[in-house]
């Protein structure tokens, strides 16, 4: 077929469609699906509104009283659009994206916006085609933003370095929204060409820089601002909040498992001149959270609980992510619009009772309808379930007698403190070896230092989730358990290892990048949180979670000390200590 015929066939498809769109718009023929007497949020207008909601071709095409090939009562219930989730790391659940798709339906949400920077850090630009392959087709709609900062500061030793040249292409991909959050500040306030070329870049192609600039604050955060980055998800405070917003930004107020900020930025969304530039976030969801709180409406419902408006609530939850990220077809229900709706029972508790994707009904009442599994590139797939390359480790290679740093952690908190130095491990004192092992391209290298507030007590714990470039990070009270468990991580290809006296007490293999498994989310819960408990047995305080909060303690652009694979970071200065 030549070009010009083909093209001229897929404009008539086209146009029939449309032509379709308007004849049940206009109550000439019966809507695919009518939603009958929907009380509904308009968030437009920032009120509930009664009427039939007609659907035609995946789009909502009319409200008022229609007549549908199907239609579906909606009395008692009411009718939110689809939630939308403005910044998260789909990795961060620990499974599939088909499997986190599974998981989020039936808590109303029907788009995120992922950075997949996690297996980037692993595998490249093959960890973007990945997660692209593997989001193709789901029942909920993935977006990306690419990923800024491939490592995420350049005394990082990830599995691949990026610069703008190679992400450019991917710009052009039509799920591809822009730059994901520019986590090296310091690179943007002190004009670093490497960082900056990647916000040309994405100007470039017209597109959204997301921020992550915590405590930025005065000049500096103008200069960072004044380069183009757009929003923030990292205020934990709202004097951080109301800076960014009266220089301009977007906030996304994070409500995640590692990071929780709603209580904090609440006012936000009480005040009439500010709710409107906030949007909902979850950055990081672990397997528990979504199974035993939820995703978008777990926020939604502690919004209202902490006093925000119902209406209101919804808005951030849906527009205003859309709106941002110039998705102008999704957040709300109105003529053109896509059909999703997150149908729930009232506007305090948000529990879904039903979800319908471009209308068609995806989960109803416990159920979430079979759909078909995206098609990963074998070479692709190959090389995610192969990404460790290190030598067999030995007590011998963790030996060390020279003084070195010590990590405090916080309470409740990722950011750390310099709690000075130590020269071995004093259990008394709480002061345990950590390690960094390099486990991308078999460098040997391996940083050492002392993490104090952990409360192990004896044995070790690893993970190869260890943020963002993902080598091994190991706890322990003895060298010998430490080598054990990184090499156990090793032979699993990745995952969460407990280990005492050279046995297993527990373990979650990853195999894919190290990050994640294609098991379902109930047994990976499971297994999680029984190498929790295992942990926990050991004696980590039961105030941390015992994966998560050591998986922060090698990223190297949350202050104030973090351990890379060649030392310790001081993260204000980026310079070793």
């Amino acid at each position: 077929m030549a070009i010009t015929e083909a093209w001229s066939t897929k404009i008539g498809r086209k146009l029939l469609k449309k032509q379709h769109i308007i004849d049940v718009a206009a109550g000439r023929k019966k809507a695919d699906l009518v939603l009958k007497n929907a009380t509904y949020v308009n968030v437009f207008s920032a009120e509930l509104e009664t009427r039939d909601i007609a659907v035609a071709e995946g789009l909502i095409v009319g409200l008022g009283t229609y007549e549908g090939l199907q239609e579906v009562d909606m009395s008692g219930r009411i009718v939110c659009p689809g939630f939308i989730d403005a910044h998260i790391h789909l990795e961060s659940s620990l499974v599939t994206p088909a499997e986190f798709a599974r998981a989020v339906l039936p808590h109303g949400t029907t788009t995120v916006i992922t950075d997949p920077h996690e297996i980037t850090n692993v595998m490249g630009t093959d960890g973007i085609d990945y997660m692209l392959s593997a989001t193709e087709g789901l029942p909920v709609d993935v977006h990306f933003m690419l990923p800024s900062c491939v490592p995420a500061s350049p005394l990082d030793e990830s599995g691949a370095t990026l610069d703008h040249r190679d992400i450019d292409s991917f710009f052009d991909h039509p799920r591809v929204q822009g730059l994901a959050e520019m986590m090296n500040f310091p690179g943007i306030i002190t004009a670093d060409s490497t960082a900056v070329s990647k916000i040309v870049t994405s100007q470039a192609h017209h597109k959204k820089i997301d921020g992550h600039a915590p405590g930025l604050t005065g000049k500096n955060l103008n200069a960072y601002i004044a380069a183009g980055v757009y929003s923030d998800h990292e205020c934990a405070t709202m004097d951080d909040a109301l800076e960014k917003l009266r220089l301009g930004q977007f906030i996304m107020i994070r409500e995640g498992t590692a990071a929780k900020n709603l209580e904090a930025l609440i006012p936000l969304l009480l005040s009439d001149r500010l709710f409107d530039r906030c949007m909902f976030c979850t950055d990081d969801k672990h397997p528990s959270d979504l199974l035993e709180k939820g995703h978008m409406d777990y926020i939604c419902r502690q919004a209202v609980t902490l006093g925000a408006d119902p209406i209101r609530t919804v808005q951030a939850a849906c527009l205003h992510a859309a709106r941002y990220f110039l998705l102008n077809n999704r957040g709300a229900i109105a003529p053109g619009y896509l059909a999703d709706f997150a149908i729930v029972e009232d506007l305090k508790d948000f529990r879904v009772v039903s979800v319908y994707k471009k209308g068609q009904l995806v989960y109803d009442r416990g159920q979430v309808a079979n759909f078909p599994l995206p098609q990963i590139p074998a070479h692709l797939e190959s090389s995610a379930r192969d990404t460790f390359r290190l030598p067999h480790l030995t007590p011998a290679h963790l030996a060390e007698t020279r003084h070195r740093g010590v990590i405090g952690m916080m309470p409740g908190q990722i950011v750390t403190e310099d709690r000075g130095y130590a020269g071995g491990v004093d259990i008394k004192q709480d002061i345990l070896k950590m390690a960094v092992i390099e486990r991308h391209k078999n460098t040997g290298h391996m940083g050492i230092g002392y993490l104090n507030g952990y409360g192990l007590k004896t044995g070790a714990v690893a993970t190869s989730v260890a943020h963002d470039s993902h080598n091994i990070i190991c706890v322990g009270e003895n060298d010998a358990d430490m080598a054990f468990a990184a090499n156990r991580i090793a032979q699993n290809r990745g995952g969460i290892v407990v280990v005492r006296n050279g046995k297993v007490l527990a373990e979650l293999p990853l195999e894919i990048a190290g990050l994640m498994t294609d098991k379902p989310l109930e047994t990976v819960n499971a297994l999680l949180e029984t190498a929790k408990e295992a942990a926990y047995g050991l004696g980590v305080s039961r105030n941390i979670d015992p994966f998560m909060t050591l998986s922060f303690m090698s990223l190297p652009v949350i202050p104030t000390l973090r351990l890379t694979t060649r030392g310790i970071v001081d993260v204000m200065t980026q310079q070793y200590i």
